[in-house]
């Protein structure tokens, strides 16, 4: 009987199933599963803790407005913009790098859009009314540049700026509550900004990699009609957030002013704290020495004789896999980097930025080809090491810049620190054109383009010597005078809350 039932358990034992003094094969497999399992839940762990700690609400307005508003129109707006003015308008990359310039004035006035926001509620509401006004403008933009044939250089610029400035007006509403969170919640800023870049790089994503093929088959000025579809989202966006309407006794226009006057004093101490305008100067300089050389090395990219005269799709895909580098990028700052003092982390991202740009040099007098690397091999190469670098180097200035906003007014000083960043890069577009005018690059001689783009190098590296205008802080310290952060929330008692409501309660 004892006999049987020895028989019995070792028929039943599980196959595979190894015995005490016998090591189990299977263990190191099944481990590698439950670690890539436990990768992959991951992410969605991380935003389930964002929201967690934060409101849902605002976690889903950072994907809508990053991803599709600011992510997915930027993008594809580059690209289509850039084969409209080449080859609908045939504009001359000096002059196309001009009118590029123009479209940052609508984030130059962030501070005038924020000031809306804040001061000038409409029917009791900050929030919603805005949404819907950026959606409509950048809607009836897109429209008419797409349908009304070829247009006026001068209106069809006017109708480009429209666009850019409907993204401007939806990221200022979201900037202020991030910037909120931000100082609320010190240690989520780092993680709150990691989510914006990856929203962002992955809306690019999707406007390069479809960029391209939208334009060979509609042509650059049926591509930008698709430039209406977020904009009309952004309406609806406005009917769907809650925002509590104001209820105060007062009158809108005698609680305006206040709020005006409020902001302007607020705004004027904290801008004259040298904790605050000297990295905000950094940033500035940071941006607008690195001359922009996009157009010319984009000419050139698509000459059939000077260039390697890149397809319309290729160029799409380039520009789509320098998205997934920003990602990549977004990634090594979330995992490595979000805990480095904010001045060792910007001089290694500031050098590497410098000597990165020799690729370009490297690319323009053809010195792939003598070391054997095909073009589009190596531009590939180029754009995704540029791209990694360009995000590492942007976030923490970015977080930077959530540091340097008191409370009560982070939604129009935020949006003031964003127009100086819209200044510098302004500054580059410009000063680049200048540049590739004065050097004679044009739509088809491109003799000088590589002067062009080392003297851009030589400038990003020059600007490791500012390094000194910015703090040695860590990325969780406070920067400005707390007494400052406490007078201003003191003195303005108004949320920044934003909550979702389903359709069937807004009726209610």
């Amino acid at each position: 009987m004892d006999s049987l039932e020895k028989q019995e358990l070792i028929v039943e034992k599980p196959p595979g199933k190894s015995s005490a003094n016998q090591p189990d094969h299977n263990l190191p497999e099944t481990c590698k599963r439950t670690k890539l399992f436990s990768l992959f839940l991951e992410p969605f762990q991380w935003l389930q803790m964002l929201s967690s700690r934060m409101n849902s609400s605002f976690i889903f307005g950072i994907v809508l407005v990053y991803g599709l508003n600011q992510g997915f129109s930027g993008s594809f707006f580059k690209v289509v913009t850039d084969y409209y003015w080449k080859d609908v308008q045939k504009v001359q990359p000096s002059m196309v790098q001009i009118y590029i310039g123009l479209y940052y004035l609508p984030s130059v006035l962030k501070p005038v859009w924020g000031l809306f926001t804040d001061a000038f509620p409409i029917k009791g509401y900050h929030r919603r009314p805005y949404f819907v006004v950026a959606g409509v403008l950048g809607f009836v933009s897109a429209l008419i540049v797409a349908v009304l044939g070829k247009l006026p250089v001068a209106l069809a610029l006017a109708c480009l700026i429209g666009i850019t400035a409907g993204i401007a007006i939806a990221d200022v509403v979201i900037d202020a509550c991030i910037a909120r969170n931000s100082i609320e919640i010190r240690a989520l800023a780092p993680d709150m900004q990691s989510l914006c870049g990856f929203c962002s790089s992955a809306g690019s994503l999707i406007g390069y990699s479809t960029s391209g093929f939208f334009v060979h088959h509609l042509g650059p000025q049926g591509a930008l009609g698709l430039l209406a579809i977020p904009p009309a989202l952004l309406i609806v966006l406005g009917f769907l957030i809650y925002e509590t309407r104001s209820t105060s006794h007062r009158s809108e226009k005698k609680k305006a002013m206040e709020n005006i006057e409020f902001t302007m004093k607020g705004m004027y101490k904290s801008i004259r704290c040298p904790q605050v305008w000297k990295p905000s100067l950094y940033m500035y300089l940071s941006l607008a020495l690195s001359i922009s050389t996009h157009e010319g090395q984009f000419y050139w990219y698509t000459d059939p004789k000077a260039g390697p005269a890149f397809s319309q799709e290729f160029v799409g895909v380039i520009y789509a896999l320098g998205s997934v580098a920003s990602m990549i990028g977004v990634l090594v700052y979330h995992k490595t980097l979000k805990d480095y003092p904010f001045r060792n982390l910007l001089f290694f991202a500031q050098l590497l930025y410098g000597v990165s740009g020799m690729l370009d040099l490297i690319f323009i007098l053809r010195w792939n080809l003598a070391l054997g690397i095909p073009d589009s091999f190596f531009v590939i190469m180029e754009q995704c090491v540029s791209h990694i670098i360009s995000r590492i180097r942007w976030i923490p200035m970015i977080v930077l810049s959530t540091r340097l906003c008191p409370i009560g007014m982070e939604g129009t000083f935020f949006a003031l620190l964003m127009c100086i960043d819209s200044l510098g890069s302004l500054t580059s577009k410009w000063s680049g054109g200048m540049v590739l005018h004065m050097l004679h690059v044009t739509r088809t001689s491109f003799k000088n383009l590589w002067l062009v783009i080392l003297i851009r190098n030589i400038l990003r590296l020059a600007t490791l010597g500012l390094i000194f205008l910015v703090p040695k802080a860590d990325q969780a310290d406070d920067l400005i005078p707390v007494d400052l952060l406490r007078k201003n929330s003191d003195t303005n008692t108004d949320g920044e809350g934003l909550q979702l409501v389903s359709i069937s309660d807004e009726i209610a």
